[in-house]
């Protein structure tokens, strides 16, 4: 990191035609008296969930050792294995809908109870715990992410409200919060719109400014005159992943109208499982670069989805491909698609890793944990849950399978995460206390 005698404000917003453009963390905006501060870690979360379970056979390590072997699903996470831990033994709580209680307990630690929807009621999850404090510091406190839609009536756990198989986030007992699957929408959330809804609105002003580095152009040139050669290169490549996600996003609202393979995507989404996916990985690489959020949450998929992955020669439904009944033949399609997941999610990590930070890297600094809120998928099986840590100060040479004693309630993990995110409370959901700090701690 380049020290400079003068500092740009670290909350500098370029603004222009009702968007505002947030900017990554420069050189220049650490001033040469506070050089000490420049190497203070800002904590972030990232959550990834997988639905419909998993293959754990050829998900879990057998061993327990640095250097153990990777099964197949794990397989692309191997360029990581100095940076992630893996966790076995971990339980959710006990209730009934299986796949209702899978998604709701997962950050909760606190069952759904059957209910059509006029009374819900679960727990705050614990990413919005850290979204309280680690919101005071960023413009949006979290953000909520997904894949599928949320027009699924009908297809939820029998005498369970959707809405609690919609998403994995709650804003206290009462309160689900929605995940948003349009990339459009996101993308505004993040760089902000005309301040309107309205769909005739919006087009007018995309037909008018296609985009908002269009409306910026002249004060982001003034702002590259004042910067040295190093944040130049940063700032262009971070403006060049900006014009790339935008284009991307135009290039889906003009497909928008052909047929797509999942039933109800709305428009500005990819026509393409993992076009959309990378697409809403980027724009969570953006909000970490600019310090927008520092949690944000992400469903691959809700439970019980029935999205066919023809892409990679799954054209079978995944919801009943997991009910596999030992069946080679469906054995072999879901280790398809657990495996497309974890590659996706790889990608990802990649590009934190490459994303300078301080004086690091966002992979340095995001804690990412992975996983499935129900772990043999033909059992519903509540125990022994598929996890894993990647990133943070997870620095672990040879990698760490940490087999906790079965039956470890999974909201021990969590009450760990949040003491890392600078939250501590005495309990959480089913929690008994706090998983042990020193596995998890550098090494």
């Amino acid at each position: 990191m380049i020290v400079t005698k003068k500092a740009i404000p670290r909350r500098t917003i370029l603004r222009g035609m009702g968007a505002s453009l947030a900017l990554p963390f420069l050189d220049a905006m650490v001033p040469a008296f506070a050089a000490p501060l420049a190497t203070a870690r800002v904590p972030r979360l990232g959550v990834v969930y997988v639905p419909n379970g998993m293959m754990m056979h050829d998900w879990l390590p057998e061993s327990t050792t640095p250097g153990f072997a990777f099964k197949p699903i794990m397989q692309p996470l191997e360029p990581f294995r100095d940076r992630m831990v893996v966790l076995s033994g971990l339980r959710g709580v006990e209730s009934e809908g299986p796949h209702a209680r899978a998604s709701t307990r997962f950050l909760t630690g606190v069952p759904s109870p059957r209910t059509d929807g006029l009374d819900l009621r679960a727990g705050i999850s614990m990413d919005q715990l850290i979204a309280r404090e680690q919101g005071q510091h960023t413009q949006l406190a979290s953000l909520e992410l997904a894949i599928d839609g949320r027009d699924f009536a009908g297809s939820c756990d029998d005498g369970f409200s959707c809405a609690f198989t919609n998403t994995i986030v709650w804003r206290n007992e009462t309160t689900p919060l929605p995940m948003e699957n349009n990339p459009r929408v996101v993308f505004e959330r993040m760089f902000g719109d005309t301040g309107s809804t309205d769909a005739g609105i919006r087009r007018a002003r995309l037909q008018k400014d296609a985009s908002l580095l269009d409306s910026v152009t002249e004060r982001v040139a003034d702002l590259q005159r004042g910067l040295g050669t190093q944040d130049r290169s940063k700032l262009d490549q971070y403006l060049q992943a900006v014009r790339d996600i935008e284009r991307r996003i135009q290039k889906a609202e003009e497909q928008s109208g052909r047929e797509l393979p999942v039933i109800g995507q709305p428009a500005g989404v990819p026509s393409t499982f993992g076009e959309h996916v990378r697409l809403m990985f980027e724009l969570q690489l953006l909000a970490y670069q600019t310090d927008l959020t520092r949690v944000v949450t992400f469903m691959l998929g809700r439970e019980i989805t029935g999205r066919t992955y023809a892409e990679i020669g799954v054209p079978d439904a995944h919801h009943p491909i997991s009910h596999h009944q030992r069946d080679t033949e469906k054995f072999v399609k879901l280790r398809k698609i657990n495996t497309y997941h974890v590659t996706l999610f790889s990608e990802f990590l990649e590009k934190l890793h490459k994303t300078p930070d301080g004086d690091g890297t966002l992979l340095d600094n995001v804690t990412m944990l992975y996983g499935a809120g129900m772990g043999d998928p033909n059992a519903h099986a509540s125990v022994n849950l598929p996890l894993v840590l990647v990133g943070g100060d997870l620095r672990t040479p040879g990698g760490r399978h940490i087999a906790f004693p079965q039956n470890t309630p999974l909201a021990n993990l969590h009450l760990t995460l949040m003491d890392k995110n600078g939250v501590q409370i005495d309990k959480l959901g089913h929690s008994t206390g706090r998983l042990p700090l020193e596995p998890l701690s550098v090494v």
